[in-house]
């Protein structure tokens, strides 16, 4: 039961940074422009050959893109609240209980980052139309921490403190 107390923690850790990365890079979306010039454009900017400026989207995308970011950053918060929350719930709560709090909190990060990265794949790929253009690794982090995210919350609602 430790070892899979420990292996959850490191998951968890790992989710927080993944998160806490997929949020400030700014390789959403990926490709080359013109003359093999590298294009990728974030939650924050748009950079081409190194050069980064703010993203340019019509009104509607650009409130879309605000509730991305509003939900990505409350994402990294509930994470790791969460992970706090384990912390001390590990060293103050009597054995056989389970760790609601920790699961819930958790569960809400994952719900979280499901309207964050959904509302971006409905919204923002028509900007990218060329056949070079992909999905990053920023949006590829995002969509793997949403896994790890309800696997660890599920797991927390589901383990007893031994």
């Amino acid at each position: 039961m430790l070892v899979l107390l420990a292996g959850i923690f490191v998951v968890h850790i790992a989710t927080v940074i993944m998160l806490f990365v997929s949020t400030i890079a700014n390789v959403w979306m990926a490709g080359k422009i013109s003359s093999g010039i590298t294009n990728s454009s974030g939650l924050w900017l748009q950079c081409a050959n190194g050069h980064c400026r703010d993203l340019q989207f019509v009104d509607d995308d650009l409130s879309a893109l605000k509730a991305v970011q509003a939900f990505m950053i409350l994402a990294i918060i509930f994470s790791f609240v969460s992970l706090i929350m384990f912390v001390v719930q590990l060293f103050t709560m009597e054995k056989g209980k389970r760790f609601y709090i920790t699961g819930a909190i958790m569960l809400v990060c994952w719900l979280f980052i499901l309207i964050a990265a959904s509302i971006y794949t409905a919204r923002f790929p028509q900007y990218f139309k060329a056949e070079e253009d992909h999905h990053g690794y920023s949006f590829i982090l995002a969509w793997i921490c949403f896994c790890f995210s309800f696997i660890i919350g599920v797991l927390y609602l589901v383990l007893r403190k031994k």
